[in-house]
């Protein structure tokens, strides 16, 4: 009987490593190392552009965009950090966007556990930061938050189809 239930449990667990691996929007993570012990992460699911046209589209313009797919987007720094100008507590939180074509804002919401597609509402929302919007040279499938060092921090971006929205973020 322990051999039935030990064999059922392994079952099951490969059965959930299987599915999981084949998510349309498989999980993906960022880190920044801002120096001095002090990071800031990103996790987050990635879906992919698969023709569509995504921003403007199915991503509407001037509304909150869960800025991924699947559970919300998380935001996590391990000290005080500024982003964009914006201080922001050591903490977890939750991050949206509102995209438009030329600006974007950043929000960090406090909400956090909720599903990708609840906005906790303004209530919630400890900043909304500008962020600057490019093109990128060529079409980006894959859905991506990246940080690349910028003098003594990093730039946050998020690029996906032709556009890229990036903010500045620095230890305090």
């Amino acid at each position: 009987m322990q051999k039935r239930i030990a064999l059922l449990a392994l079952f099951a667990l490969l059965a959930a490593t299987a599915c999981s691996a084949q998510r349309p929007s498989p999980a993906a993570s960022a880190s920044c190392d801002l120096g001095a012990g002090k990071t800031v992460k990103t996790d987050y699911s990635s879906p992919r552009m698969k023709g569509r046209k995504i921003y403007g589209d199915l991503v509407p313009f001037g509304q909150v965009w869960r800025t991924g797919a699947n559970e919300a987007t998380t935001f996590v720094t391990s000290s005080d950090i500024v982003v964009g100008g914006t201080n922001v507590p050591a903490g977890k939180y939750t991050i949206f966007t509102v995209p438009n074509a030329d600006k974007w804002s950043l929000v960090i919401s406090k909400g956090t556990g909720e599903w990708g597609t609840q906005y906790p509402g303004r209530d919630k929302d400890l900043a909304r930061v500008d962020m600057k919007v490019s093109k990128v040279p060529s079409p980006v499938e894959n859905f991506t938050i990246s940080y690349e060092k910028s003098g003594s921090g990093c730039t946050m971006n998020v690029d996906w189809e032709t556009t890229r929205a990036s903010v500045d973020i620095k230890a305090k």
